[in-house]
């Protein structure tokens, strides 16, 4: 009867095959699953410490410990009810600055990817070497000229300050290019027969085409914005404008620390960046790997 069932299975070639783990594989998922949890460490400890009162974590530090008897949700309602709910706004300003930052550097890095993978003019291999050259140069070099610059347009203390700097992104650009230098020409040529127009070509048939690209720069950018410090601290001065990690920075101070509203307030900005990263995974690895592609 087994001997049956097993010659039947072998002439199925669409019967569903038992899937074998190899000792190397099996290694493999140890070693990552290991990894997994020394990246997801640091987060528990953030959770477990965001419901102890902050008099706790100055005794006894962070820890795994679940003590049930001390632990609330305080400290999670003393951030909107405290300071005038300040950090409201630090959470709106976060928000408002990542989503036009991230659409505006996508739609102006794409275009220019796009552009210098597809067409062919002259200094296009310069403008090309230009960026590079700007990815490069740290960020430090470039605060004191980009701060003159916006203070001479009257853009301090502004979102288009801190957003239009960094309009056109050079690392998005690089992405981009490479990416868009594996879209297939014939598509190209295709729609120009057609009579389609230039931006018509780019928009109704290639940028369908580079979704995964747009997805998995979608994430990079999101947090890139998000998580950004050093030029929201320069180019932002009143309190009610700042964004969520200098505001949550802020409470670190020399004269004393407000664990309560920092341990708390940092696990709820987690919420945006796992919501942009769920909504665009399936394109993120896709993205990643094509982007690849060397011309």
């Amino acid at each position: 009867m087994n001997r049956s069932m097993e010659m039947s299975a072998a002439a199925d070639p669409m019967a569903p095959k038992k899937r074998q783990f190899r000792p190397a594989t099996l290694v493999a998922m140890l070693v990552l699953l290991a990894f997994s949890l020394f990246t997801l460490a640091p987060f528990y400890f953030m959770l477990v410490s965001s419901f102890k009162p902050g008099a706790e974590m100055i005794r006894n530090g962070i820890n795994v410990n679940l003590q049930p008897e001390i632990m609330s949700l305080q400290n999670y309602g003393a951030l909107f009810t405290g300071k005038e709910g300040i950090y409201l706004h630090w959470y709106k300003n976060s928000v408002m600055i990542t989503f036009f930052q991230t659409v505006v550097s996508i739609f102006l890095s794409a275009m220019v990817g796009y552009a210098l993978a597809v067409y062919r003019f002259r200094g296009r291999n310069l403008i090309f070497v230009c960026v590079l050259v700007v990815m490069m140069v740290p960020i430090e070099i470039l605060i004191l000229p980009l701060y003159q610059l916006i203070v001479s347009i009257r853009l301090i203390d502004t979102y288009a300050g801190v957003i239009l700097p960094f309009a056109v992104p050079p690392v998005a650009v690089f992405f981009f290019r490479q990416f868009a230098v594996g879209l297939p020409k014939d598509l190209i040529d295709a729609g120009r027969i057609d009579g389609c127009s230039e931006f018509g070509i780019y928009f109704r048939i290639m940028m369908p085409i580079m979704k995964p690209a747009f997805g998995a720069m979608t994430i990079l950018q999101a947090m890139f914005s998000w998580n950004s410090v050093v030029w929201p601290l320069i180019a932002l001065r009143s309190d009610e404008n700042m964004t969520l990690p200098i505001g949550l920075a802020s409470l670190m101070t020399p004269y004393g620390n407000n664990y309560d509203m920092l341990m708390s307030g940092a696990v709820l900005s987690v919420i945006p960046i796992i919501i942009v990263f769920f909504c665009n995974q399936k394109a993120f690895i896709s993205g990643l790997t094509v982007g690849a592609i060397k011309e």
